[in-house]
């Protein structure tokens, strides 16, 4: 082995670079042009997933695939979300211009925890940030960080939520700042009894609010069901009987977790209801804005989210109404001390004190290796502007309005609740005389016949014990004439 040489395998070559990066643009630019063109998802079923793409193992024998032949197998059998029929889950088809410059952070591999490690990702990082916490309404002192998805996102804020309300019920200094690196603190709030902490949260709030106390050690009692209304939100009267029956149970309520919105019916929380709640029985009010959060930039909709600026924390995503690739996520804080609060850990190999020590981002975050997210984000922001996002997010509220209005028009679909955002939830009420077992069941058959036709790609929900069809209008590409055809299909498929 000769060590003078880089290792011949794998030396950087800018001429095979280029020419591999303009091929592989070209096969996506052919993607993003004639993706309508075909089924919404081809990929075929698992087993024959399985059989396309061969086994790796350690003799290589995968070695010398042709990268252009396999990059265009996998766009073929991918989903297809830039289609403007897949109307199924939170998932945007990512505006070109974010999806160049993650390309480019891919390349250029900086990492955002450490200052050093990725100076420009950072800076950019903290704009994002600002240009959010300004967003939902809070003054200079507030503060967050940029993650990978809303389950982090949701665990890492209440996680601080536990470690400031924690210490502060049991009278000890709270953890509130980075030069407290520990992440625990001398008089630890949960060694004693911690297990039994709580969060109140609707119902219908997103699944990573119980797995989030469940990963913290509360258990199944750890969250606090209160009951949901029909259109989906929280029931805000049920909040004195949750609160009371978590506390007979020797639960101790940190906080309430809201959702804006929730991800089945797409339904906003009374925020300003659970801030007076929250500051009548000193608890934290965290808002999982994942889907909602974009909503603020649009005076058309943001009363959707009112009160939102009495929030102590809030999760919000910009890889679904913002259109950037997955994942981005801000996690929020009105008090940007609280960033740092239950993650300030010391790893001298890492963190140093000096200048830029504030602009370590490791500290508020549970990742180490963290990509530079903020430079996509700040980059598409800066490109396209706040204000056109705004208008997007009208543009699917009004489609979505438009969608409600054609399923109460037709004589054989009912919807589930009025639409608050851009999600709607529809039955088709073909099998209704045979009963709920058998309208389930219609409900299922139609979704699996639809997709399988690769004509639209929808899911499926269960609200309040029933199934139900499910569309988020997020492409900005479908318009009402693909819904009416939507309708159509499902309508012939329920009459074989």
């Amino acid at each position: 082995m000769d060590l003078e040489r880089p290792f011949p395998d794998f030396a950087p070559s800018a001429v095979g670079f280029r020419e591999r990066a303009r091929a592989v643009a070209e096969l996506l630019a052919g993607h993003l042009e004639g993706v309508a063109d075909g089924p919404v998802l081809g990929a075929g079923s698992p087993v024959e997933l399985e059989a396309r793409f061969g086994a790796l193992d350690a003799s290589g024998a995968r070695g010398g695939a042709d990268l252009l032949a396999e990059l265009e197998r996998v766009v073929a059998h991918a989903q297809h979300v830039h289609h403007p029929r897949f109307v199924g889950h939170q998932v945007a088809a990512p505006l070109p211009t974010a999806a160049l410059v993650a390309f480019a952070n891919a390349v250029l591999n900086n990492s955002s925890a450490v200052f050093e490690m990725g100076p420009v990702g950072v800076v950019m990082e903290r704009r994002v940030v600002r240009f959010m916490t300004d967003a939902v309404g809070w003054g200079a002192g507030a503060g967050g960080v940029l993650t990978h998805g809303g389950s982090i996102g949701n665990l890492t804020a209440l996680l601080a939520m536990r470690q400031v309300v924690g210490a502060r019920r049991a009278g000890a200094p709270g953890r509130d700042d980075a030069g407290q690196r520990d992440g625990s603190g001398a008089a630890d709030p949960w060694a004693a009894g911690g297990a039994n902490f709580a969060v109140l949260t609707s119902a219908e709030s997103h699944y990573c609010i119980d797995r989030s106390a469940r990963i913290m050690g509360w258990g199944a009692g750890g969250v606090a069901r209160v009951r949901a209304r029909a259109d989906g939100t929280l029931d805000t009267a049920d909040l004195p009987r949750a609160l009371q029956a978590a506390r007979a149970d020797g639960r101790e309520v940190l906080g309430v977790a809201a959702s804006a919105c929730n991800t089945a019916l797409g339904a906003f929380d009374d925020l300003e209801a659970l801030a007076d709640f929250c500051q009548a029985h000193d608890l934290w009010l965290h808002v999982d804005a994942a889907h909602g959060g974009p909503f603020l930039l649009s005076a058309a909709t943001r009363d959707r989210l009112a009160g939102i600026e009495r929030a102590d924390s809030v999760v919000w995503d910009l890889h679904k109404m913002m259109l950037m690739p997955s994942l981005i996520t801000g996690v929020l804080f009105k008090d940007g001390r609280h960033s740092a609060a239950a993650l300030a850990q010391d790893a001298s190999y890492l963190f140093a004190p000096g200048e830029a020590a504030a602009y370590d981002l490791g500290h508020s975050t549970l990742e180490c290796t963290k990509p530079t997210i903020g430079v996509t984000a700040y980059l598409t922001l800066a490109v396209h502007g706040a204000e056109v996002f705004g208008r997007y997010v009208e543009r699917c509220c009004g489609l979505t309005r438009a969608f409600a209005d054609l399923v109460h028009a037709h004589p054989r679909f009912e919807l589930a609740a009025e639409p608050q955002g851009n999600i709607a939830c529809f039955r088709h009420t073909g099998a209704d005389a045979e009963g709920p077992e058998a309208s389930d069941a219609l409900q299922a058959r139609l979704r699996a016949a639809l997709v399988a036709s690769g004509a639209f790609y929808i899911v499926l929900a269960t609200v309040g014990g029933r199934r139900l069809l499910r569309t988020t209008l997020i492409h900005p590409a479908t318009t009402l004439g693909d819904l009416r055809e939507l309708l159509a299909q499902l309508d012939a498929l329920a009459a074989t």
